[in-house]
């Protein structure tokens, strides 16, 4: 991932699922910067390089440990019920 996209990321999606992990990157305005399919182990180590920005996730039994470990790393993670997750899952 360039610095350039990096620095240009303020909001992170993450959608949850067994073995990998579906992240999508907005700008500032809202536009879509990154979309990507990352493993389990990578999602970590990625944003750990990634300036402070703010991370929502669904809430589950992963989610709540992730939240923890990105907290550490400085980001903003916040966790969502699911009922507020499905209409971005409808599209």
């Amino acid at each position: 991932m360039s610095q350039k996209l990096n620095a240009a990321i303020a909001v992170i999606g993450i959608d949850i699922a067994k073995t990998s992990y579906h992240v999508v990157g907005h700008d500032a305005r809202g536009a879509i910067v990154l979309r990507q399919k990352w493993s389990r182990g990578q999602v970590e180590a990625r944003l750990a390089n990634m300036s402070r920005c703010l991370i929502g996730m669904e809430a589950c039994v992963g989610a709540h440990h992730l939240g923890r470990k990105l907290a550490s790393l400085g980001h903003d993670a916040r966790l969502m019920p699911a009922k507020y997750v499905l209409p971005y899952s409808k599209g």
